[in-house]
């Protein structure tokens, strides 16, 4: 099958076009500056913007699917506006294409006036790409758990920096982290498996965790001891947002939104992708150690 990957440098999408690749795929990538990304062998590469959809047909030209792993959060204010955007011209540029599957990684969460603005525009995302001639299939992950990820980030600094956290409410929030591995595995099975075309799937780990587990779980596998939390109920997501953006180098821009969603669970309620695309989840301290295993490798190279 002919594949493009938006999003390849991506924390995702650099990880998925060489499991694409091992799964027999054609596969090419989208990239704004092809300068800079150094393309696995056997990559054709495209280089172009969501944001200006000129540079899309070339790219999208015999194309059988496309995996949309754009998020605008990066930017800063404004990334609603930026997403929904981009979004449409992908949509529609792949309409044009004759693209028969499109395939979007989302945000889970249950639907609802309570959502944040992070997860009310990966809603929105999903409704615009939705609009498009072709089956688009969608996969909700909450916390993704490797290096490079930028809410694991936060909880990886937060378990290790700190011996005792004054800590929001949030920290009773139950939440379903997924290994990246595992996600990557859903993304090609999810290809390779016609009954997942046109359909909304969630993905999760084996373990249903608190933000207070998990920070704990990270203490103990990076420094060997669990911090000690003190949850005050008057500390507001706003207030621990600067918090976070004190005690941890995740960019304000990115961690505000992440940390305006963590009031909210985030448990899978739908399991029929485990049916579908059957895969052995990796337990959260596996994926924990998984990911500090490759960030302290990056660090050596």
């Amino acid at each position: 099958m002919n594949v493009l990957v938006t999003g390849a440098t991506g924390f995702v999408g650099g990880r998925l076009i060489p499991a694409l690749l091992d799964a027999g795929h054609e596969v090419s990538a989208l990239v704004r500056d092809r300068s800079t990304y150094d393309a696995p062998e056997g990559v054709t590469v495209f280089e172009g913007d969501v944001l200006e959809p000129s540079g899309l047909d070339d790219a999208l030209e015999g194309v059988d699917a496309a995996y949309y792993l754009i998020h605008a959060m990066g930017g800063g204010r404004g990334f609603e506006e930026r997403d929904r955007r981009g979004a449409r011209n992908f949509a529609s540029a792949a309409e044009r294409a004759g693209v028969d599957r499109v395939l979007y990684l989302s945000g889970l969460g249950v639907d609802g006036d309570d959502l944040s603005a992070h997860l009310r525009s990966r809603r929105e995302v999903e409704t615009v790409l939705g609009r498009g001639e072709y089956d688009l299939t969608v996969l909700r992950a909450a916390i993704i758990v490797g290096a490079g990820s930028a809410s694991f980030r936060i909880v990886r600094q937060l378990g290790s920096r700190l011996p005792v956290m004054i800590t929001p409410r949030w920290v009773s929030t139950r939440v379903q982290p997924i290994a990246i591995d595992d996600v990557i595995a859903y993304l090609v099975g999810a290809l390779d498996e016609p009954e997942t075309a046109d359909g909304t799937f969630e993905i999760g780990g084996p373990e249903v965790l608190t933000y207070r587990e998990m920070l704990a779980t990270v203490g103990r596998v990076l420094i060997g001891r669990e911090p000690l939390i003190v949850p005050v109920p008057v500390l507001t997501p706003r207030l621990s947002a600067y918090w976070v953006d004190l005690v941890t180098d995740v960019p304000a821009g990115v961690a505000y939104p992440l940390i305006d969603g963590m009031a909210t669970d985030v448990v899978v309620t739908d399991d029929r992708i485990q049916s579908l695309v059957p895969i052995e989840r990796t337990p959260f301290e596996a994926a924990v150690e998984q990911a500090l295993d490759e960030e302290a490798a990056g660090e050596e190279a």
